[in-house]
């Protein structure tokens, strides 16, 4: 068990930190025993834990950091284990010698130092634990710490350490039973067709793009010639067209199916035609209004869900205005059918009270957290979490999207770059578990754009890699089964019972993993584990020998 010595103001992070990290853990009680006591508050209590771990800038009572302080620092970059993790709030340095434990880059000096005896080992970290993740999960990381999973980093950096003390640990991964990790593909739904785009912005763009672009794209490597024959093709086509006399390109559906045959995909739908939406501060706002609303799809909404697809609001003023949030949510729930509703905001906007009037609108869940500029982790995490101040409302963050790795005016990367990217991104999926979430647009798949092939070629990895297309419902949905579990000292043995979830789910969903690392490991020592995977029928008694069974 894990007893948390936090200020009071940082409950909630604290709070969130066990959630993701999902392991026994209480806030401190004296007089009780711990194997590990984790502290940010003020004050270092006595304790017989075999782990201590302080964390802060400051020094506090009883502090071991008293006669070692070298100097305080902002926006310091630690290097541990091969990652780099960014610490956005103060650092405190100390003296680097022999007892560092993580260290500053360029030599600034060490951010935490190992001090162990005869009976217990303690870390010092110059850095506030609980003040990282409340900045992570409201404000988010910046573009240029875009690809680093700081939060999970920070999750991982405590496992091991806790580990390395001889401690045993139960935990409950964010990994669906049997699977590496949890794939959603999403897609937002901005134009159904380029034959609703007359004379307008968006057809002169088109015919730019596909003609002079196509041929200055060729120039520099990014199309080949088969791909600017296509266009012009597409361009020639267009009066056709728009007759009815020739395909529409961009209409996304019927390619997607294919593409994702029997996987789960979450489409975000605008939920009214025409509107560019208030409060706007960005250049060229009037063309945030579309062209079409979920009104005009009565035949692809009933086969996106007779394909097992799920439905929800691509958002336009539901950022930042309740009534308006439920009339959208209200629009797509009416002409979908379902129960449900989740959104992503049009061209990803939000503020500081987004979430709270998503939750009060009665939203199941978010997936806005991403960047329009880059690809990564805003919220430096792989999982799905509850933002502060909502009660219901649990966010999907969003990490890979097309048009910010192709795009000439975002990262405009080649195939092979976006390639690599993309890997790097299946590998921490695959170290740290959680969900991967990929948004694809509508139109990406044709001219102009032709970025269908990589994409098809992202699926077709991602289905040789033991993982669990869920929508983004389903994928929510499993993280607040996870979340239910709770932990409790056992009435009968020294050990733990794992409570069940409340309530089972409507869906067909993935069983939990219950993760045990037995006690005794050396520091340098590769740490085994005992999986269990279970369904949540029945309350579970861990005993510490025994494990898992």
């Amino acid at each position: 068990m894990i007893g948390v010595v936090a200020k009071p103001s940082q409950i909630p992070a604290v709070e969130e930190f066990f959630e993701l990290f999902k392991t026994p853990w209480e806030h401190f009680q004296r007089g009780r025993s711990y194997d590990v006591v984790v502290i940010t508050g003020d004050e270092v209590p006595q304790t017989d834990a075999k782990l201590v771990v302080i964390y802060g800038p400051e020094i506090k009572r009883g502090d071991i950091a008293a006669t070692s302080a070298h100097r305080s620092q902002r926006n310091v970059i630690l290097e541990y284990r091969r990652s780099r993790l960014p610490i956005y709030g103060e650092t405190m340095l100390f003296e680097q010698d022999e007892r560092s434990l993580v260290c500053a880059t360029g030599g600034a000096g060490a951010a935490g130092f190992e001090s162990p005896s005869a009976t217990r080992t303690v870390l010092r970290l110059g850095y506030d634990l609980f003040r990282e993740v409340e900045l992570l999960l409201s404000v988010g990381q910046p573009v240029e710490n875009a690809q680093i999973p700081a939060l999970e980093i920070h999750i991982a950096m405590l496992r091991d350490w806790i580990l390395a003390s001889g401690n045993g640990l139960l935990e409950i991964p964010p990994l669906p039973g049997g699977c590496r990790f949890a794939v959603c593909l999403t897609h937002d739904i901005d134009f159904i067709g380029i034959r609703n785009h007359k004379f307008d912005h968006t057809m002169w763009g088109f015919l730019y793009r596909a003609t002079i672009g196509t041929l200055r794209d060729l120039a520099r490597g990014r199309k080949s010639v088969a791909h600017v024959l296509k266009n012009w093709r597409a361009a020639l086509s267009l009066p056709l067209v728009y007759l009815g006399w020739a395909k529409d390109f961009w209409l996304p559906f019927g390619w997607y199916l294919q593409v994702e045959r029997n996987l789960s995909a979450t489409y975000f739908l605008i939920p009214f035609k025409h509107r560019a939406g208030d409060r706007l501060s960005v250049p060229h706002a009037s063309r945030r209004a579309a062209a079409y609303d979920v009104g005009d799809l009565p035949e692809w909404v009933a086969t996106l869900r007779q394909s097992g697809c799920e439905l929800g609001v691509h958002g336009i003023d539901a950022w930042h205005n309740v009534e308006r949030a439920r009339a959208e949510l209200r629009r797509v729930a009416d002409l979908t059918g379902e129960k449900k509703i989740g959104i992503r905001m049009h061209w990803l906007l939000q503020e500081e009270n987004t979430y709270r009037v998503l939750d009060e609108a009665g939203y199941a869940y978010d997936s806005t957290a991403g960047f329009n500029e880059t690809v990564g982790y805003r919220s430096g995490t792989t999982q799905v979490f509850r933002p502060f101040g909502t009660r219901s409302l649990l966010e999907l963050p969003m990490h890979i999207q097309d048009g910010a790795l192709f795009y000439p005016q975002r990262l405009d990367l080649t195939d092979r770059e976006a390639w690599a990217w993309c890997e790097a991104f299946l590998r921490n999926a695959a170290a740290f578990g959680g969900v991967l979430t990929i948004l694809w647009h509508d139109r990406s798949h044709g001219p102009e754009r032709f970025w269908g092939a990589f994409y098809t070629r992202l699926v077709e990895k991602l289905r040789s890699m033991n993982v669990w297309f869920g929508s983004a419902g389903e994928v929510v949905e499993w993280f607040r089964r996870r979340r239910e579990v709770a932990f409790r000292a056992s009435a009968l043995t020294s050990g733990t019972t794992i409570v069940r979830p409340r309530h089972r789910s409507e869906q067909t969903l993935p069983p939990l993993t219950l993760r045990h690392y037995r006690q005794g490991g050396a520091r340098k020592e590769k740490h085994g584990f005992v999986d269990r995977i279970w369904s949540g029928e029945s309350d579970l008694e861990l005993d510490p020998v025994a494990g898992l069974g």
